[in-house]
């Protein structure tokens, strides 16, 4: 660990056997005035301190809502939330008010997708964090200003001094992007959300933005959730990961197991639909049809409709949880217990 990362106290392994993170059955549905939308249908999962989750799928699968689930973020009158979502032994669904306000930035903090609308535009980047460090550390504003330059020298920002008193629009995306996670990062979470940090970027940026994101994770020893619908940044990144459709995990498991072996449908067309070098001259294999429709799901399995290996059966109910070995889980009536 560099000295500037020390001045940076990591939250450190989990010393008791419970995860840092457990949600069980967690049900969001969205209602409006037109039609509901049933974004989350009973998914369950943990993390471990120190352990990166990431959660892959397509647009309008689940994943970035049950990101924001973890910190409350959705609009109160037009959401129903049910089950449990615990962090640090806090019950997040049930806190309010100052509690939910305290939780966010120790214990969980996220990255947003697009870091250009997630700053204040009319404040600078220095201002910013140094708000949020004198709100929950209580650091007068020097103290202040000194935690967030090793806050922009720890994320690699060049110049970290002449970048404090930039206003976000002054930065390139990749600097932006190194700049929300200094901000993230700015009270030491234990649980640190990622929604998706780097699909707005050039390939050479993300890949970059990654490698900082799991040195700075091994370094500082946060849980992450990361949220992505791209096979390459989840192999880059994760330990675990959890294939999302249709707002339920349909297969889930050490990463390098799933990727190699997959066992649902829905993953191996993601897998065949995603470019590499080997496929020179190929065809891509695009997953036929079309998302769900989250406002009117299937009694069924709701991949039924796209999956090549479709019978009778998957039209009469969602199927169950298999437990293929003590690590994967895949939820398809071809699968077979371990």
């Amino acid at each position: 660990m560099n000295d500037t990362a020390t001045d940076i106290a990591p939250a450190g392994p989990s010393s008791g056997a419970q995860p840092l993170v457990q949600v069980d059955n967690l049900h969001i549905r969205f209602v409006g005035r037109e039609r509901t939308i049933d974004a989350v249908n009973g998914v369950s999962f943990s993390v471990d301190a120190g352990e990166v989750l990431c959660i892959l799928g397509e647009s309008g699968s689940g994943k970035s809502v049950t990101l924001r689930a973890m910190m409350r973020l959705h609009p109160p009158h037009l959401t129903k939330m049910s089950g449990t979502v615990t962090v640090a032994g806090k019950d997040i669904l049930g806190l309010g008010g100052s509690a939910l306000s305290d939780l966010r930035g120790p214990e969980v903090a996220m990255i947003f997708q697009e870091p250009m609308t997630s700053f204040d535009p009319v404040f600078t980047v220095g201002t910013q964090i140094m708000e949020t460090v004198k709100r929950h550390d209580g650091l007068s504003d020097s103290a202040a200003r000194k935690r967030a330059l090793e806050l922009l020298e720890m994320v690699q920002i060049p110049s970290p001094e002449r970048r404090l008193a930039n206003y976000p629009h002054e930065m390139s995306g990749g600097m932006r992007q190194r700049a929300m996670i200094a901000l993230a990062l700015s009270c030491r979470p234990r649980l640190l959300l990622a929604d998706e940090p780097t699909t707005a970027l050039d390939a050479t940026v993300q890949i970059q933005i990654l490698q900082l994101l799991r040195r700075l994770q091994r370094e500082l020893g946060m849980a992450v959730l990361f949220v992505t619908h791209d096979v390459g940044v989840a192999v880059e990144i994760a330990d675990r990961i959890a294939v999302m459709y249709a707002g339920r995990f349909v297969e889930t498991g050490p990463v390098r197991s799933v990727i190699r072996d997959s066992q649902h449908p829905y993953t191996s067309g993601l897998l065949a639909s995603t470019v590499h070098g080997a496929m020179r001259g190929r065809r891509l294999e695009a997953i036929p049809g079309s998302p769900a429709n989250l406002a009117a799901l299937p009694p069924g399995c709701a991949f039924e409709p796209r999956c090549r290996y479709a019978e009778a059966a998957c039209s009469a109910a969602p199927p169950a949880e298999v437990w293929i070995d003590p690590t994967r889980m895949v939820r398809c009536i071809r699968a077979t217990a371990g």
